[in-house]
């Protein structure tokens, strides 16, 4: 298809090539649309990517486990043949103690009590009806992450077959529509205190609800957060996580295959500086370079402000719409540390040697442990103040997939929070060795040595984050997911179904339902609602 330029060259462009950017556009590919991405860099897959930081050293740059990829798009985008691979992590997770010994969850139930009990009985009973809680909760939501969000400003009749379902659904949890309820519209922390009595097991879980999150345990909506973040299936059971065979970017690399076989063109270097409208309606894009490509139809998998704001003329959108996106929080309290490692991390009581055990296979957690230090983190990050003690989740891909790190060696991935907002790039040149010392100190506390094993990192705090990967303010979720932006709410009310008030022009990232992580469902979403548009 080449580079063509004038009205009605494609039928589509899709502006960024994100994970949701090259399902949309695999999607539109397949049902016969001439469809072209852009993107400005490199590389493909936005914050979905591997890259080769140092020699021989594969890194998963920004995003690092694969755990909500929605099963319909790796079955119907047909991923495995294009060299897709999982490896599911087992265990799933542990949690060090200085002292020695430490809390190792994963699939095996009476392996998952056995470690429970040694800090409380009770909670080693009450994990598996605890799981078995949010399964029954997630067969009643999982369902409405593959549409759009039913709008009940502006029903249709097609929201009639979904929301039967999930009242069919809530009306099978019966006595348990006020927990569901309350997970779901609360916060984490009375949800895990209810359930368990014992640190680290509360602080441990309650990471899932704060991922991403500028949000304490004890904030509104961290409980939906946390189920959030237990509704994939990757393996084929549920919460269980995975690595990517080749890191996260072969993710993206499966995704842009499919797409190029359906016959979509993909464009590197290819920065968009405008979309262009004319009469309300979207009719392609100005690259930076100055050229011009026309299209009918604009899909934008850049985050709401950056399209809305940054890539169209403000006087083509109604006043009150763009005062709304402006408003959204965009904040982010994460840092992305990413490390070269000339030996695996010895933990106290874990073994002497090199050989990797059971507690390198899934994340790892390090420092914030219990519910008080997280709620400690979230306040330093809100008075301006790098915490103490952050809260900080290790992955060690490498002892799963050893083509990522020369023989010996290991790459590492550390997920760090919280860290204050607005920080500026160049308050964060001054910061960034100071922090890296902070959170390898603190692996060290569990791993002696660890600090020295470091060959070299990279810190990538929020201004680094908006500047790699164009994800405005750093926010790995293109904005909070908030109770007030899900659904058919997100990004805002009346324009949860991907479109905008420019005819032609819809989001297809994670700024739209259902949110962020690595799912691919909102570029299978708004590709599926441009088509049934077309129809």
């Amino acid at each position: 298809m080449g580079d063509a330029g004038g009205k009605g060259a494609f039928d589509a462009i899709v502006v960024g090539a994100g994970h949701n950017g090259l399902t949309a556009a695999a999607y539109l590919a397949r049902a016969g649309l001439q469809t072209l991405v852009l993107e400005r860099r490199p590389v493909l897959g936005g914050a979905c990517v591997t890259e080769e930081l140092w020699p021989g050293f594969q890194c998963s740059r920004a995003a690092y486990v694969a755990g909500l990829v929605r099963p319909a798009v790796v079955r119907e985008l047909g991923l495995e043949g294009h060299g897709l691979r999982f490896l599911p992590r087992d265990p799933s997770s542990f949690t060090p103690l200085p002292e020695g010994g430490g809390l190792l969850l994963g699939r095996d139930e009476q392996a998952n009590a056995r470690s429970i009990g040694a800090f409380s009985r009770r909670d080693a009973e009450a994990l598996p009806r605890y799981e078995a809680m949010l399964d029954r909760i997630a067969r009643v939501i999982e369902p409405l992450l593959d549409a759009p969000a039913p709008d009940p400003a502006r029903p249709r009749w097609a929201d009639l077959l979904p929301l039967a379902r999930a009242a069919r659904g809530a009306l099978r949890l019966r006595r348990e529509l006020p927990e569901a309820l309350g997970l779901l519209l609360g916060a984490a922390r009375p949800v895990l205190e209810t359930w368990f009595e014992s640190e680290p097991l509360r602080g441990t879980l309650a990471t899932d609800a704060l991922i991403g999150a500028f949000a304490s345990p004890s904030s509104p909506g961290t409980g939906y957060v946390l189920f959030h973040h237990v509704m994939g299936d990757t393996g084929g059971a549920r919460g269980v996580w995975a690595y990517v065979k080749g890191g996260m970017g072969a993710f993206s690399d499966a995704l842009a295959a499919a797409a190029e076989a359906a016959g979509a063109t993909l464009r590197r270097e290819a920065p968009v500086a405008r979309i262009l409208v004319a009469g309300g309606r979207a009719r392609g894009v100005e690259l930076v370079d100055g050229s011009v490509i026309g299209a009918r139809a604009v899909l934008s998998c850049a985050d709401p402000q950056t399209t809305y704001l940054d890539l169209v003329d403000a006087a083509e959108l109604p006043e009150d719409f763009v005062r709304g996106i402006a408003a959204l929080d965009m904040r982010s309290p994460v840092v992305k540390i990413n490390a070269a490692l000339d030996r695996l991390p010895v933990f106290r009581g874990h073994g002497e040697g090199p050989a990797a055990g059971p507690e390198h296979r899934g994340t790892i957690h390090v420092g914030a442990l219990d519910l008080d230090a997280l709620e400690a983190s979230y306040v330093a990050a809100v008075g301006g103040e790098l915490p103490a003690r952050p809260m900080v989740e290790m992955t060690l891909p490498s002892v799963v997939d050893d083509g990522l790190a020369p023989p010996g060696k290991h790459v590492a991935s550390l997920f760090v929070q919280h860290v204050p907002p607005g920080l500026s790039a160049e308050r964060w040149d001054a910061l960034r060795p100071e922090f890296a010392r902070t959170v390898f100190a603190m692996v060290d506390e569990v791993a002696p040595g660890f600090s020295e094993s470091v060959l070299d990192y990279e810190v990538l705090a929020p201004p680094d984050l908006e500047r790699i990967f164009g994800l405005r303010g750093g926010n790995i979720f293109h904005g909070a997911m908030s109770l007030d932006r899900l659904a058919f709410m997100r990004p805002l009310p009346g324009h949860g179904r991907y479109a905008s008030p420019i005819e032609g022009l819809s989001l297809c990232g994670a700024g739209a339902h259902p949110g962020g992580g690595v799912m691919g469902a909102c570029g299978r979403n708004a590709a599926r609602e441009l088509l049934r548009k077309r129809r």
